[in-house]
């Protein structure tokens, strides 16, 4: 904005030059021919007034008729008095006021083309320190200095040039950051994923050693041994892939193929992946809503997501409980509930469940505390939002709504 009410300032500094201008030559010409005119008429008043002195017979209104007539040409000549008409005044003090009034006039002209140029020169500084200012930015960025602010709301053309600058640098910063954050997300994972395998690895190395160092050992506890172990590697698989999937969202590596998709399908693809966990609880799933509405998602994801809820609520349900999955349309999204009879979740640890690793006091022993913060960067990639109500010992609701567009 500056940089046009300069602009404006320099418009208007300048018209008011020029009328002053044309005011003082206005009155200087004014002036100019005032004192020609009163010169002149003096003059011509004294050779009248000789005349008629001389004269005295003349009629006036001869001499009246002679000063007022077109007439042009005269048979008297002044050259016989070193006068040329056509170059000389016939009144010397004339061309001595001529040039006083020439002088005055060029001394104006000059004050004005001066002012103007001052004016000029001014506004093209300030364009010229712009100018400067933006190289100078330029070559704070090229150092990788983003933080700058140069965003000032103009409409001229640097003042264009300084704001798309500011959007490549915010762009340059945002990339810069990102980077930095997602080495950080990166570091972390590996940090989490070495921290969480260690346990899980200790114990294998403990029981492998076991198993080679008695070489008598009895068939049941060997086999005990190896279910173990299996067991444990199933646990390593499942926690490297989805700290491996969770880093992915972390580092928007992930491209959903969005499309729509029935909610049914959905959650019919999630209960046949639970669906072992299930029988082996006695947990019974009831289902209602309807069976039209979609979603736009993406369905891997989605069951994924689903899932992982599912799993938590059948772990933290009694044997012989039951799961409630209702969904519906709203006016301005989907909502799907999902609702456990379970022990439910401690209200210290309700603002925690979805953090990574984070394990409440009423969870499983061998609960990693990773799918539902897996769950949670699922629908918030999908334009989803998901929130948690719960009571200890009257069970656990999650709701899940994703937002039309």
């Amino acid at each position: 904005m500056e940089n046009k009410i300069m602009l404006k300032k320099v418009i208007i500094l300048n018209l008011v030059i020029i009328v002053i201008a044309n005011i003082i030559f206005g009155f200087a010409s004014y002036y100019e021919y005032r004192t020609y005119t009163d010169i002149f008429n003096k003059k011509v008043s004294l050779i009248v007034s000789k005349v008629l002195e001389q004269y005295p017979n003349i009629d006036k209104n001869d001499v009246m008729y002679i000063l007022n007539n077109d007439m042009t040409q005269s048979d008297f000549s002044f050259e016989d008095y070193g006068i040329d008409l056509n170059k000389d005044s016939l009144i010397l003090k004339n061309d001595k006021y001529f040039i006083k009034f020439l002088l005055f006039n060029m001394i104006i002209a000059t004050i004005l083309l001066f002012s103007v140029l001052i004016v000029f020169l001014i506004y093209n500084n300030s364009r010229n320190k712009t100018l400067m200012e933006i190289t100078r930015y330029i070559e704070q960025i090229n150092r990788k200095n983003y933080k700058l602010d140069i965003n000032d709301n103009t409409e001229d053309e640097l003042s264009i040039l300084k704001s798309e600058i500011y959007k490549t640098t915010v762009m340059l910063k945002e990339v810069s950051e990102n980077s930095i954050q997602d080495k950080i997300n990166i570091k972390n994972s590996l940090s989490d994923i070495s921290h969480q395998i260690k346990t899980p690895l200790t114990s294998i190395s403990i029981m492998l050693d076991n198993i080679l160092d008695n070489a008598n050992m009895d068939i049941e506890t060997r086999n005990t041994f190896i279910k173990d172990i299996k067991k444990e590697i199933l646990n390593i698989n499942f926690l490297i892939s989805s700290l491996l999937k969770l880093s992915k969202f972390e580092t928007n590596i992930i491209k959903f193929v969005k499309r729509e998709e029935y909610v049914k399908d959905i959650i019919d693809q999630s209960l046949k992946n639970i669906s072992s966990l299930c029988d082996l609880k006695d947990i019974n799933i009831s289902i209602n809503g309807n069976e039209d509405l979609k979603i736009v998602c993406d369905f891997r994801w989605q069951v994924e997501a689903i899932t992982n809820i599912l799993k938590n609520c059948i772990e933290h349900s009694n044997s012989g409980g039951k799961v409630f999955i209702n969904y519906e349309e709203c006016t301005l999204y989907t909502k799907i509930e999902i609702k456990d009879l379970g022990n439910g979740i401690d209200t210290e640890d309700l603002p925690h469940i979805f953090e990574r690793f984070y394990n409440g006091k009423n969870a499983n022993f061998d609960s990693i505390g990773i799918g539902l913060a897996l769950a949670k960067s699922i629908i918030e990639n999908s334009n989803g939002y998901i929130s948690v109500t719960s009571n200890e010992q009257n069970g656990t609701i999650f709701i899940i709504k994703y937002f039309k567009n």
